[in-house]
């Protein structure tokens, strides 16, 4: 499988951390997507189709491109559409300047594109489509981010300054609504709005992912060491946080992860 990466113009840094791209589908049919706290923008050039499934194994159809909200559990995707995919991954809370509705109305869903951007939306998928190079794909993406993207409808100050904060994980969420000066009501409220989570759940799926990007580190990994640098209780903890996020075990994890080059906050299944 190639994956590729791609750094935007420095104007839609604050928003966008990468542009991806990737070809040639995996042996595996299926892969489970797993919570990241961001949204994300794909779009298949192969077909004008995405198919979503749930735990449970119902699919879901939507256009060719689609934005996935922030999402606070699992979800599989068919593998087919590697063949030729593309999209943005956003910070979180980066995909308000560029979406007509918050972030927070997008949570744990999908939406075609065309009913955040109009016709724009198909038209952009036709112009990658039609692209000669991945190259050339990057920058017609990135030219179209930049055409769409509106500082009225940034991430409010308070919320920024709390997604900076909340990377320390001795962060509390009341240590932040006072330094933001608002109600709890209110500052709950707001980062749900602009992020797609509350900051409490959001707080516990950048531990999660901590702890993925930790275990990737160390040989065998030592699930007691992840726990403990990763702020968990105990390693039960860190086993439920696993199964409500990755759907799997810490140790199922690893293995799939070990033997299966996937893309990032992707897991191959049997």
């Amino acid at each position: 499988m190639l994956f590729l990466k791609y750094v935007p113009a420095p104007s839609l840094r604050e928003s966008v951390e990468y542009l991806w791209l990737v070809s040639d589908a995996p042996g595996h049919s299926r892969e489970r997507i797993l919570p990241a706290g961001t949204l994300e923008l794909v779009i298949n050039l192969k077909e004008d189709q995405i198919r979503i499934y749930d735990e449970a194994g119902a699919c879901r159809r939507f256009s060719g491109a689609v934005i996935s909200g922030a999402y606070s559990r699992p979800f599989v995707i068919d593998t087919a559409e590697h063949a030729l995919t593309m999209g943005v991954h956003f910070r979180p809370g980066g995909a308000a300047p560029f979406a007509r509705c918050a972030p927070g109305e997008l949570a744990d869903q999908h939406l075609d594109v065309e009913t955040l951007w109009g016709t724009a939306g198909p038209e952009l998928r036709e112009r990658l489509c039609s692209a000669r190079t991945h190259r050339d794909r990057f920058r017609i993406l990135e030219s179209a981010l930049l055409a769409r993207w509106s500082q009225a409808r940034l991430c409010r100050p308070t919320v920024r300054l709390a997604l900076r904060l909340l990377g320390d994980r001795t962060a509390r969420v009341s240590d932040l609504v006072a330094r933001a000066g608002v109600s709890h009501r209110h500052f709950v409220g707001s980062f749900r709005e602009q992020v797609g989570m509350t900051p409490k759940l959001f707080m516990r799926v950048q531990r999660f992912q901590r702890a993925l990007g930790m275990a990737q580190e160390f040989p065998g990994a030592d699930w007691a060491r992840v726990a403990l640098e990763c702020g968990y209780g105990d390693q039960s903890h860190l086993i439920r946080d696993f199964t409500a996020f990755a759907g799997c075990t810490p140790g199922r994890w690893y293995l799939r992860q070990r033997s299966t080059r996937v893309k990032d906050h992707h897991v191959a299944l049997e």
